[in-house]
């Protein structure tokens, strides 16, 4: 499980390049008003499923997603797709060179700590 850098970071401008050029990735943006499993977006967007994953990829990649395993009541888990960010700005520095800026949503307490011990479990 993957979750989107912290707030005092920003991504990398070309993955976030790469991920808003791709229409299959802004297909997803556009599906996610709340969260859902590829197999979910992959028929929202009619996108195949496989093609899904890459997007989901990209766009994880990119700190846009936040991918996140939901426990099913039968003990099984989903992993479910969320949006992570309000804007993004493309920007001119003061040396010239190109920069991007993210717009992150501020978190409740429990999403906090929904993070934090996301980030704890990836590290043990």
């Amino acid at each position: 499980m993957r979750a989107p850098l912290g707030t005092d970071e920003t991504p990398e401008l070309q993955a976030v390049l790469d991920a808003l050029d791709d229409e299959g990735c802004r297909r997803i943006i556009e599906a996610l008003d709340e969260p859902m499993a590829a197999k979910e977006l992959s028929e929202e967007c009619d996108i195949p499923l496989s093609t899904t994953y890459r997007k989901l990829e990209l766009l994880t990649d990119a700190a846009l997603l936040e991918e996140r395993a939901v426990l099913q009541p039968d003990g099984h888990h989903t992993t479910e797709y969320d949006l992570v960010f309000e804007e993004v700005v493309i920007q001119l520095d003061e040396d010239r060179t190109l920069d991007v800026g993210v717009t992150r949503p501020s978190q409740s307490t429990d999403e906090r700590l929904e993070t934090l011990w996301a980030e704890v479990s990836k590290e043990t």
